[in-house]
């Protein structure tokens, strides 16, 4: 189908200007104004933004081993409906894929089900036990990188190994940092909530403790090395200054740990995630580094369960939230609607760096695959986790208030979600 995106607001190298696309046989060829084609259906983007496919590499897509949470095609239909375009896959799953042929039966859930581009992770050692390497070599050529996601490599001398394999390789490192030695069964943060209501918490220092340890060896192996989910005002420190000496290192933060903290909790399980919320010191060190760029990106950490499995209270329910299909919309409204942070930059840390740090390809320019979304910013709506197309319903962000709602999602040419 050639459609023309009529009159919108187009992010195009860094700026912000109306145009309009033509699209046609799923290529952009023309970003101008006042185009016109006999062939292409019109799609009024009058007061629309336009902008490239989000991307966020760090998914639960839960295919295979627990479709029963999420699957391929809803996850990515989710995704779609949030805005994204391309998503990178975490490997906690059943099979693992820590070889080739345990990847594959993930490759080929994608190539049948999913609606927007996804790459996905291989994991760093076997089944994650963190004893042996995975067969790293052999997928290689087909994932985004190495993670031993959920679990963090305990094992200095194991991941220095990693680091050593997958820099030989041209990957990079996607690390869960956590020291299970400094959990002591806790499940949220170790703050004033948790010692109010009797909690059993988990320390900053399980965080930036193994964030130190890995930015040694980034030094000494020279490898690229991307941490996930930072949660505490100690990992940003200490990341900022890594950069300062030229490591190659970056980082994510998730929109949760932006907006929200430990004085936000309620005895509910969709307060439960793994970096925990912490406290409102730690949640402003993680907004200055979102702003001075040493946190380079947002991912949403989507993390889908059962509803019985997310109903047992903040003790007993499973770590993990979901967060694709609000996550454009919390960033919007508690930060570039409040003039807290430019709508460029905005797209910035949701679309253009991390698709330049993984080496993915986004743009808006003629002769390129269309993967862009189209959103009206003054669309103000409530969230309501029955109207999601992800399996998960467990989200912090129920009731909130938000603007931003997407519109239409085209990706690898394809029309991937359209609003009514």
């Amino acid at each position: 189908m050639d459609f023309i995106l009529k009159g919108g607001q187009v992010y195009t190298d860094g700026e912000i200007k109306k145009q309009d696309i033509l699209v046609s046989d799923g290529i952009i060829v023309s970003v101008s104004e006042c185009l016109c084609s006999e062939n292409a259906q019109i799609i009024d983007c009058e007061n629309k933004y336009i902008f490239p496919g989000l991307a966020d590499v760090h998914v639960h897509l839960r295919e295979p081993g627990f479709s029963y949470k999420e699957t391929i095609a809803t996850g990515t239909k989710a995704c779609a409906h949030g805005g994204y375009t391309l998503v990178c896959s975490m490997p906690n799953l059943k099979p693992t894929p820590d070889s080739y042929e345990n990847l594959k039966i993930q490759l080929d859930a994608i190539e049948r089900d999913a609606v927007i581009s996804v790459k996905p992770y291989g994991t760093i050692t076997v089944g994650e036990a963190g004893e042996e390497l995975s067969d790293m070599e052999a997928m290689a050529p087909y994932v985004a990188g190495f993670s031993d996601d959920g679990r963090g490599v305990q094992n200095e001398d194991m991941m220095r190994s990693a680091m050593l394999k997958a820099k030989s390789l041209g990957k990079m490192i996607v690390a869960h940092c956590e020291d299970n030695a400094l959990l002591h069964g806790g499940y949220i943060h170790d703050g004033e909530y948790a010692k109010q209501h009797g909690h059993k918490g988990i320390c900053s220092e399980s965080e930036y403790g193994p964030i130190a340890r890995d930015l040694k060896l980034v030094k000494e192996t020279e490898c690229a090395y991307h941490v996930c989910h930072i949660s505490t005002k100690e990992s940003v420190a200490i990341i900022r200054e890594a950069k300062a000496r030229g490591i190659d290192v970056t980082c994510e933060t998730a929109p949760h740990y932006l907006v929200l903290s430990d004085k936000d909790l309620q005895e509910d399980a969709r307060f439960k995630m793994n970096p925990p919320l912490r406290g409102e010191d730690d949640k402003n060190a993680l907004i200055e580094g979102i702003l001075d760029g040493t946190i380079d990106m947002i991912a949403t950490d989507h993390a889908p369960h059962s509803e019985e499995e997310k109903s047992k209270g903040l003790k007993d329910s499973l770590m993990g939230v979901v967060g694709i299909e609000t996550a454009f919309a919390v960033m919007y409204t508690n930060f570039v609607r409040n003039g807290r942070m430019s709508l460029e930059k905005l797209i910035e840390i949701m679309s253009i760096n991390p698709c330049k740090r993984f080496g993915f390809d986004n743009s808006i320019k003629q002769g390129a695959k269309a993967n862009l979304t189209v959103f009206d910013l003054n669309s103000k709506y409530t969230v309501n986790p029955e109207s999601f197309l992800s399996k998960g319903r467990s989200t912090p962000f129920r009731g909130a208030e938000l603007y931003g709602e997407c519109l239409l999602t085209v990706a690898d040419g394809e029309i991937a979600y359209q609003g009514e």
